[in-house]
């Protein structure tokens, strides 16, 4: 039976690393976790998240970005800087108040792939 989650995949195009590094990196403070030896010809990168699980993002040579699908993060601190943080560096946010008490916001990734933000409050 299951137990957990260990990582989510997320796909991107070829030669997409230094990208992701930036966005996934940078923008959102996740570090980078080296690949297993046999795993690093193909490509992509990984990132630890802080709660022990792992984002992996993986090359797809016939990349499409996720539009629907999508991961959702729960941001410690607050969840209007990070939001503000996105923008400031020219991407989309939309706060979706549909689910109160929820606080949460969508936006899309370096790729188009979309990502969903929530705050700690309202993941319990």
């Amino acid at each position: 039976m299951i137990v957990g989650l260990d990582h989510l995949q997320l796909a991107m195009p070829v030669d997409g690393e230094k990208a992701a590094r930036h966005f996934y990196g940078e923008l959102l403070s996740l570090k980078e976790i080296d690949k297993p030896q046999p795993l690093r010809s193909r490509g992509g990168v990984w990132f630890h998240i802080p709660d022990g699980r792992q984002l992996h993002l993986g090359v797809e040579q016939d990349f499409r970005p996720s539009k629907k699908a999508h991961p959702c993060f729960v941001v410690g601190g607050d969840l209007k800087d990070l939001a503000q943080r996105l923008e400031e560096a020219c991407y989309d946010v939309q706060f979706d108040d549909l689910n109160p008490p929820a606080r949460r916001f969508y936006t899309h990734d370096v790729f188009g792939n979309r990502l969903e933000f929530t705050d700690r409050m309202s993941a319990e």
